[in-house]
């Protein structure tokens, strides 16, 4: 009886189907993955709806997931995807994986020039969406980071983080709030990093002038600023002062443990910011924002944390139509008005920097302005690259962190200096495994060649 049921079953649901058809919408599809980012575009696509009837935009929110599935599915066998794909850089980092030809998003480079928009949005926004100096997206953002303290703490000491220019100097300025009546204090620690932190170890890689990967897409691990931030970084966990502790982003207990004070310091992009205000709201007052401190005297201040951009599906017809989109959503000082308002995000169109938005104080951030504050690190936003092998590279640096940790607890030898012959051991390590990984790709196997062993 079984076989029959479901034989019934399955007739009888072909039947509905046929029945009562799904309506599809008409109209040009834009997928994306951010709920604030399809509430913020809402007014704007009504807009462009009623001006252009016989055009409608529709709009789908996806999981990340899926819509990287789907994307995927479309490049490889030609299954037409969405015209419009607002897409997040690591979900992006897979079409980039053979030449230029291959890449299944519309080359915007000669639109971009031609209407000078590469004078327009920052320059560093354009990088994660470009390949051999051919770009293909419209950025979103520039996401500059910075640190998110607690003020009320460190005021409360007597500290003035103004003081502080290097990583030496925080660490130095802030060490007494390590200690009570001369003794160690249980639960505390001044930074918001653990050696499971991947996204925070790329952060302060690329601060430091280093990253996973090059322009040219292949894995850089070894190169002697990873080595040298990794030691630290070793140091920091495990090392004698300990001053790096874990409350983990994105959780509630994470969250918990901020409000206890059990890091001083969080890593924080502009993004965050809006996390904060809505998760963790009786912070409100309690904290305040500093840049980066610099890897050396006079060096970089800030870094960068995700990235999201806009693009075409290549085989969609009417790019012409589709560019003035494009340009309607992301170009829109509407657009980057709510950004900011209702999402804490500094637009990377430079001409509106100078909207008094961007200087209103915030009773959250204890009445500073963080869009102006971030803005003016925005020139100091270092370069990162996109790059198929972008993820599996911030899965070794992470390995290679853990294992040196490890090491540092059972050797004893918890200093960078120590540290640093074994971090340069592990990045090699993982180095000579991504680029096991690079020879399998014929695309990135030739680059490889001419470039030589990437540093």
């Amino acid at each position: 009886m079984g076989p029959i049921i479901l034989c019934a079953l399955a007739a009888a649901s072909i039947a509905l189907v046929a029945a009562f058809p799904v309506k599809r919408e008409s109209g040009t599809r834009l997928w994306l993955f951010a709920q604030k980012h399809h509430e913020i575009y809402v007014p704007l696509v009504k807009e462009w709806n009623a001006a252009h009837p016989d055009q409608p935009l529709v709009m789908s929110l996806l999981g990340v997931q899926s819509m990287e599935q789907r994307l995927l599915s479309s490049f490889m066998t030609g299954v037409p995807s969405a015209e419009l794909l607002e897409v997040e850089r690591a979900m992006s980092a897979r079409v980039f994986a053979g030449p230029l030809e291959s890449v299944g998003f519309a080359d915007l480079t000669d639109r971009v020039r031609s209407e000078g928009l590469l004078g327009k949005l920052h320059p560093a926004s354009f990088k994660p969406w470009s390949m051999d100096g051919r770009i293909f997206g419209l950025p979103h953002d520039l996401h500059p980071v910075m640190l998110g303290y607690r003020a009320d703490i460190v005021e409360a000491a007597g500290i003035d983080v103004s003081k502080i220019e290097t990583w030496d100097d925080f660490v130095r300025v802030l060490s007494p709030l390590l200690y009570e009546s001369g003794k160690r204090r249980d639960g505390r620690h001044l930074l918001n990093l653990w050696e499971t932190h991947a996204t925070t170890l790329e952060i302060l890689t690329l601060q430091a002038g280093g990253g996973l990967v090059n322009e040219r897409g292949l894995p850089i691990l070894n190169h002697p600023a990873n080595v040298r931030v990794l030691a630290q970084v070793g140091e920091w966990i495990a090392g004698k002062e300990q001053i790096a502790g874990d409350a983990p982003y994105f959780s509630p207990s994470g969250n918990q443990l901020l409000l206890d004070g059990f890091v001083i310091a969080s890593f924080m992009p502009d993004w965050m910011c809006n996390i904060w205000r809505k998760e963790i709201p009786q912070m409100g007052g309690k904290v305040k924002l500093m840049p980066l401190p610099a890897w050396e005297k006079g060096g970089r201040r800030t870094s960068v944390w995700g990235g999201t951009m806009l693009a075409i599906a290549k085989d969609a017809p009417d790019q012409d139509r589709l560019w003035n989109i494009a340009k309607h959503l992301y170009l829109s000082k509407e657009v980057a008005t709510r950004l900011y308002k209702e999402g804490d995000i500094v637009s990377p169109v430079t001409e509106f920097w100078s909207d008094p938005m961007y200087d209103q104080p915030d009773a959250y951030f204890s009445g500073q302005a963080p869009g102006r504050q971030y803005i003016n690190l925005a020139d100091q936003v270092p370069d990162r690259f996109n790059s198929p092998f972008a993820q599996l590279a911030s899965v070794r640096l992470q390995s290679a962190a853990s294992e040196l940790v490890r090491f540092a607890r059972t050797s004893g030898k918890a200093s960078r200096a120590e540290l640093e012959p074994m971090a340069k051991e592990l990045l090699e390590s993982g180095q000579t495994d991504l680029m096991r990984h690079v020879r399998r790709n014929r695309f990135y196997a030739e680059r490889a060649d001419e470039q030589g062993s990437p540093q």
